[in-house]
């Protein structure tokens, strides 16, 4: 009997070790995505991948938009306006799961000339109806070093 109760457990532990693994490699391509959408103005992504409730807290809280914000500057784009960004590349990505909850934090390099600004970001993720939704998003310019 406590072979068979043991071998349960290794099999129930792996099954939560593989899904945990699965939610962390979605997160990392949606996160992905989210920058690609930012770029080129996406809005059909982001429309689906934003919460209702997102909040998108920018540099020293100095613009906190929510979705529909957000959706308006991407069709502003679309439609003509200027944007001078060139370029959005995230590294030292890390993703944490702690039930229907995901963080994704690192840094995201964006160009707009003439020299880029470094960003650090933390994101939320909340697992709705096995989708994963962007709650949150708060992201805070590095300094450049003198």
């Amino acid at each position: 009997m406590k072979p068979l109760f043991l071998a349960s457990l290794l099999i129930l532990c792996l099954h939560f070790s593989s899904f945990s693994q699965n939610h962390k490699e979605q997160l990392f391509q949606l996160d992905q995505g989210w920058e690609k959408a930012l770029l080129e103005s996406d809005v059909a992504f982001l429309e689906d991948l934003l919460a209702d409730e997102f909040v998108w807290v920018h540099n020293h809280a100095s613009l906190i938009d929510g979705k529909e914000q957000a959706l308006a500057r991407a069709n502003r784009i679309k439609a003509g306006q200027a944007d001078n960004t060139r370029n959005r590349t995230s590294k030292d990505r890390q993703v944490v799961i702690l039930g229907t909850t995901g963080v994704v934090s690192g840094y995201t390099v964006v160009d707009r000339g003439p020299s880029p600004t470094t960003y650090h970001f933390m994101r939320t993720y909340a697992l709705v109806d096995g989708k994963w939704k962007l709650l949150g998003n708060h992201t805070m310019a590095i300094p450049e070093e003198k």
